[in-house]
């Protein structure tokens, strides 16, 4: 979006807005303790009013002096009566900034007055409220320089936002302007200009409400997908890294909606060079990501982003999302390519999340934080969980290397292959205030091959070595305070593992994954879902001894939550063939069109008309970024539910979407390419095949029903056949079934290898859905 002209009466306040962005996303991984002064912080005996909150983010500013709300009508009303402009501050409890500006400015009791005293201070967990977060992070991008969090707004009582940014240090410093300084300027100019300060803001929501819309107008189509699908590959190849793979100079998301595009580009062009250019670049960056620090080496499990373009050095919270996202993306490449690293890297992340975020009610907490206690210390640090030093290594890892053309300790062979060294391997711009001195993120600098080549070594026994040198420094990292659990378990994350755990285990055959998506999705059912209104609630926690707590302010469900849950017990269905959680879905399905559907101009709105009510805009999602858009997985799910059912009013609904996002979709598609996805399928011929297994004159074969001239079988016509098993698919994503789909399908449904199948191997790693989405025509 491009950014919106401040009215001149407050040119001075976004001015300290646009002065507060961080300089170098590098700052981001290491903190900021040059700028942490000595500042009074002891911490009043008696809580704010956050104590009564669930939310882990608010709780951790429960015994802040500031006289802190949650979002509600109370703050509201106090704003109004008193005329006093609202501060209203967004974060989560994994973010390591926000942490950062907590102890900085949050537990200073003099800001703590000023914010109590000048202003109604409102705070917002964003995974709680992303729809407050979503309003106001539109209003921070289009007139500062950019977003992030902790993100702070000053808002009128009236909720119309007019100024805001993200970090503010406390104090003023060479090149930015102190969160006091800026405090004490709001309040000046609130009794100074407070009406043209209003009218301004109402002009700002105005210009952003118009710059935001997203409706059919005069189109009746979406546009063409095989224009959009190029334009999208284009753009996203002119940004590619070569080098290190990922689409971005820093920091570095691992985006898997892009790589899911990738992939789907590749099967629909296959033959062309372009085709097999969006395979080695997605593959790519997939290995080098796995390759990388931003992969706990050690623990499993993927951090939030790298700070470099090597993938090398992290921000240290795991979010649940990525692990969903990422497994499903590990698991798509091994189903292309057949390579057992890439099922290797999706089962250790699923491992993770079982053993680090699951909750015995089969639900998945959100998130484990960034920071953690240091042994011996007594404040947090960025990644202290995860950083070795040599000494560490030796100590832990001093036996001999039997067989090496040298004289070797496991711990030496340990750090070669991670590229461990003697004065960290964490260099000064990644560490621009010294605090990891000494301290190595592990990434493997060498395949197995290189590192056992380079001793005289077999690869099976340097594999084996490492294995064990692993599991030591697990035993060690176990003794070490843990970074903090985020409890909360949302409706819309727990829907994307579901996904993970579905998809995953259907393509190993694993039938203990498939298990856990199904005690997932009992968990939303049971804790999640209100049978009496037919409607989702956003989240709840982990109580004391197991149990499942709901949230003091019980919110319904978002769009995202609808959405993301629909696509998890779709894909459910697909891999236990359990009809159940189909037919949730489609209920599912009914009730977000009812809330969130926008019957003039198309599209999902992302909240409820009734929620809406206290925000000054209702927005649709249009951005694909660490989530996928709604609307996007939306298009996904109205597809396949057609293909199941039949009904041409979710194909009707899926065209007017995807219409509605025409402009955005032609403009910038890179910005949406999870719904690029939706389109290229959508413009596809949907089938409805009927697939067997049987047998004639005493030979085992298939045959398919309702393809290209009514059958593709086994045995070449349609001669008299007793059929054993059938199975119907809808083939989504190619006009036709042809002979090795064919194949491919006995492999997957049946369990039997038809003679002359050159795909055998398939019977183990391709599920229902890949068989029909990427594998429809080999």
């Amino acid at each position: 979006m491009r950014k919106l002209r401040s009215p001149k009466a407050f040119i001075d306040l976004q001015i300290v807005s646009r002065s507060m962005s961080l300089s170098s996303p590098i700052a981001m991984a290491t903190g900021a303790k040059d700028q942490r002064q000595s500042l009074n912080q002891t911490q009043p005996p008696v809580p704010n009013r956050l104590i009564h909150e669930k939310s882990p983010y608010l709780l951790q500013h429960a015994y802040n002096p500031v006289d802190w709300f949650p979002w509600g009508q109370e703050a509201f009303d106090k704003a109004k009566k008193e005329n006093k402009p609202i501060f209203l501050s967004v974060g989560y409890s994994t973010c390591h900034w926000c942490h950062v500006m907590e102890e900085e400015s949050f537990q200073n009791k003099d800001i703590g007055q000023i914010l109590s005293e000048d202003f109604v201070s409102i705070k917002v967990d964003r995974e709680e409220r992303p729809d407050v977060d979503k309003v106001y992070m539109t209003f921070v991008q289009a007139t500062s320089s950019g977003g992030g969090w902790p993100m702070n707004v000053w808002l009128t009582p009236d909720l119309q936002p007019f100024v805001g940014g993200t970090y503010f240090p406390p104090e003023d410093g060479v090149t930015r302007v102190g969160f006091r300084t800026v405090l004490l300027r709001i309040r000046e100019q609130w009794k100074q200009n407070k009406a043209m300060l209003m009218a301004n803001s109402q002009r700002v929501t105005a210009s952003l409400l118009a710059r935001s819309e997203i409706c059919m107008g005069d189109r009746e189509l979406p546009p063409s997908a095989s224009a959009v699908s190029n334009r999208c590959f284009q753009q996203l190849e002119e940004v590619y890294d070569e080098e290190h793979g990922g689409f971005a100079e820093v920091p570095k998301f691992p985006t898997p909606v892009i790589l899911s595009f990738l992939f789907s580009y590749w099967a629909t062009h296959r033959m062309a060079t372009d085709g097999f250019r969006a395979q080695q670049m997605a593959m790519h960056t997939l290995k080098m990501m796995a390759n990388g620090g931003i992969r706990d080496h050690v623990g499993q499990g993927f951090h939030r982003y790298s700070t470099d373009r090597q993938w090398h050095i992290p921000h240290f919270e795991k979010m649940l999302y990525d692990q969903a996202q990422l497994a499903v993306a590990y698991i798509q490449a091994f189903q292309i390519s057949g390579d057992e690293f890439f099922a290797d890297i999706a089962k250790d992340i699923l491992q993770y999340v079982s053993q680090n975020l699951s909750h015995q009610s089969g639900g998945f907490c959100s998130a484990e934080d960034a920071d953690s206690m240091p042994e011996g210390e007594k404040k947090p640090k960025e990644g202290a969980y995860y950083l070795w030093k040599v000494k560490e290594i030796k100590d832990l890892l001093p036996d001999p290397v039997e067989g090496s053309n040298e004289p070797l300790t496991l711990g030496q062979l340990f750090m070669k292959h991670y590229g461990i060294t003697e004065n960290g391997n964490i260099g000064s711009t990644q560490d621009p205030h010294g605090e990891l001195q000494g301290q190595n993120v592990l990434t493997v600098r060498y395949s197995m091959d290189l590192t056992a080549a380079r001793y005289g070594l077999e690869a099976e026994a340097v594999r084996t070595l490492l294995d064990i040198g692993r599991e030591k420094l697990i035993q060690t990292r176990k003794r070490r305070p843990r970074p903090r659990l985020d409890s909360k378990m949302l409706a819309a994350w727990n829907g994307l593992m579901v996904s993970g755990y579905a998809i995953t285990g259907a393509t190993l055959g694993n039938e203990e994954m498939i298990k856990q998506a199904i005690d997932g999705a009992k968990f939303l059912k049971r804790h999640l879902f209100d049978v009496s209104s037919g409607r989702l609630i956003r989240g709840c926690y982990a109580g004391a001894g197991g149990t499942v707590e709901q949230s003091s302010s019980q919110w319904w469900g978002f769009l995202e939550d609808y959405a993301f849950v629909i696509r998890g017990l779709l894909d459910l269905y697909e891999a236990s063939r359990e009809s159940a959680w189909l037919e949730w879905a489609l209920k599912l399905q009914d009730m977000q069109d009812k809330l969130f559907w926008d019957t003039q101009g198309g599209g999902y709105f992302c909240n409820e008309v009734e929620l809406r009510n206290d925000l000054p805009l209702r927005l649709k999602d249009d951005q694909d970024g660490s989530e996928p858009s709604a609307n996007s997985v939306s298009a996904h799910n109205l597809l396949r539910i057609h293909g199941y059912t039949g009904r041409r009013d979710y194909m009707e609904k899926c065209v007017k979407l995807l219409t509605a996002f025409s402009d955005r979709l032609w403009k910038v598609p890179v910005a949406l390419p999870e719904m690029v996805r939706a389109l290229i399928i959508q413009q596809q011929t949907v089938k409805q095949v009927r697939l067997g297994a049987g047998h004639k004159n005493g030979r085992v074969g298939v045959k398919a029903e309702g393809a290209r001239e009514g059958r593709v079988g086994g045995w070449g016509g349609r001669q008299a056949w007793t059929p054993l098993l059938t199975q119907t698919l809808s083939c989504m994503f190619l006009p036709t079934l042809t002979q090795d789909c064919l194949y491919v399908c006995a492999c997957v449904l049946f369990k039997i290898c038809v003679p002359g199948c050159a795909f055998a191997f398939l019977h183990r790693c391709v599920s229902t859905s890949v068989c029909v989405h990427l594998y429809a025509c080999l």
